[in-house]
């Protein structure tokens, strides 16, 4: 039962600390990806 309260110690932390980031980072990925869409769209009617 130890062994058990222990891994999930070890293992448990990480792995929410690694959910947290990436719910975290997902939206300012979504918000860059969207400004570079932006960005390909200005450029592109540029050359026109």
């Amino acid at each position: 039962m130890d062994a058990i309260v222990s891994l999930i110690g070890n293992v448990g932390f990480p792995i929410a600390v690694s959910i947290y980031l990436l719910v975290r980072i997902e939206s300012k990925l979504e918000s860059l990806t969207n400004s570079i869409n932006n960005l390909s769209s200005v450029i592109n009617t540029m050359q026109k």
